[in-house]
């Protein structure tokens, strides 16, 4: 990964919006229909990422000045994974998880729980994340993962 990983900023919002309906769309498409992505798509206009960087713990991936990933840390929920499509399988969700999992130990936080998409399952299972169950909001189906932190 050649990429810096750091805490978001308020003007990050843009950019973060950018990364994740992009991944949503080019990316998560492959596993849920188009009314299913357009209304998660709804989610993360800027302002809704302005409003979830005031509750959250964010980080963003940087390269070459441009931000091409996300993570954030809700207690001990991971939430908002995403990776922009050109620069996925370059290490850099695996680095923003690790900056992640960094912020939950500091927190005393022991165990780690993620709502995964379809498309995200695979990646969170290399990282050692098992599967609990399915969720299900209307007909979107997500995937409950859980994993120990190591103290």
């Amino acid at each position: 990964m050649a990429c810096d990983i750091r805490p978001a900023s308020e003007t990050d919002a843009d950019a973060i919006s950018d990364v994740i309906i992009s991944a949503l769309r080019q990316t998560n498409s492959s596993d849920y229909p188009a009314h299913i992505i357009d209304r998660v798509v709804e989610n993360f206009c800027p302002a809704a990422v302005r409003e979830l960087l005031g509750r959250r713990i964010v980080f963003v991936a940087v390269d070459g000045g441009r931000i091409v990933g996300t993570a954030s840390l809700d207690g001990a929920v991971v939430r908002t994974v995403f990776v922009a499509p050109t620069a996925q399988g370059r290490g850099i969700g695996a680095g923003l998880m690790a900056a992640v999992e960094r912020a939950a130990a500091a927190g005393g936080i022991a165990a780690l729980t993620v709502p995964s998409s379809i498309t995200a399952r695979g990646f969170y299972e290399k990282l050692g994340f098992d599967e609990l169950g399915d969720r299900f909001h209307g007909d979107e189906r997500t995937i409950i993962m859980r994993r120990s932190l190591k103290t």
